[in-house]
C-alpha cells in the first residue's frame, strides 16, 4: 500500500475540494488556510509547495481551477493581480474563455492520462485545456448523469473514486480511458458527489471530517493508499 488518508477541514468547511487543488508537485489552497491543513497536505500528499491564492476575489480554488504538475488552468474571470502572484511564483498558468463554464474544476475530470470533460463545453475550449495540461486522450461525456463530470469523481494515477449511481459499464470505460481501477463510493457521510469533499494525488488522500471510517475504508481501497 501506498501513501495515507487522513480527515481535514479547510475555511472550517468539510467540503474541502470545492476550496483547494492538489497535484503531486503542488497544493492550491485558499488565503488563511491555517497550519493545521499545511501539514497535512505535507504529511499525507508528500507536498511541500503549499500555494495560498484566491480567484476571482473568492476563496473556492478547486471549483475554478485544473491543475497537472505545475501547470494550472484558470477561468479569464480571474483578476490580473491573482494572474500576476501565481505566474510570479513559476507556475505556468493558462487563462481560458470559458463563458458559461467559468467553473473549471467542475468541467473537467482528469490524471496525467486522459480527461473527461463537460458534454456541452465549447470543443476548442476542451482541446485548450487538454493541451495546457498535456493529455493527448480526452471525451466529452456525462458521468452517472452528471455533466459536471469534475464534481462526480477524483482520479489520479493510481486509482479513483465515482458518484455511487455510475453503471459498471461507465466504471469499465472511465478504467480504460484512465488507465487505472475505479470504484464508486461516497465521502462526507454519504454525499456522492466525490470532488466535494476529497483531494488526492498519487502519495494519498485528504477528505472532508464528516467522512466516515466504512466510506475511508473504501477510499483507501480505490486510491490504492494506506493509513
Amino acid at each position: 500500500m501506498h501513501g495515507s488518508v487522513d480527515r481535514v477541514r479547510v475555511l472550517g468547511s468539510p467540503h474541502i475540494g470545492t476550496y483547494m487543488v492538489v497535484t503531486d508537485n503542488l497544493a492550491l489552497v485558499p488565503k488563511g488556510a491555517g497550519e493545521d491543513l499545511k501539514r497535512k497536505i505535507m504529511e499525507v500528499l508528500s507536498v511541500n509547495d503549499i500555494i495560498e491564492i484566491s480567484i476571482a476575489g473568492t476563496a473556492l480554488i478547486g471549483i475554478f481551477a485544473v491543475a497537472s504538475g505545475r501547470k494550472v488552468v484558470v477561468p479569464d474571470i480571474i483578476k490580473d493581480e491573482e494572474l500576476e502572484d501565481l505566474r510570479s511564483l513559476g507556475l505556468s498558468v493558462d487563462v481560458v474563455e470559458a463563458s458559461n463554464f467559468n467553473a473549471l474544476g467542475n468541467v473537467v475530470l482528469h490524471n496525467s492520462r486522459a480527461a473527461v470533460f463537460h458534454p456541452e463545453l465549447d470543443r476548442d475550449v476542451a482541446m485548450r485545456i487538454a493541451e495546457a495540461l498535456n493529455l493527448g486522450t480526452y471525451t466529452q461525456t456525462p458521468i452517472a448523469g452528471i455533466p459536471t463530470v469534475g464534481s462526480a469523481a477524483v482520479v489520479t494515477d493510481r486509482g479513483g473514486l465515482v458518484h455511487p449511481s455510475a453503471s459498471e459499464e461507465e466504471l469499465k470505460k472511465l478504467s480504460e480511458l484512465f488507465g487505472i481501477e475505479l470504484d464508486v463510493g461516497t465521502i462526507n457521510f454519504g454525499i456522492g458527489f466525490i470532488k466535494s469533499g476529497l483531494v488526492a494525488n498519487n502519495y494519498g488522500v485528504l477528505v472532508g471530517e464528516l467522512t466516515t471510517g466504512p466510506e475511508i475504508v473504501r477510499i483507501m481501497k480505490a486510491f490504492k493508499v494506506g493509513r
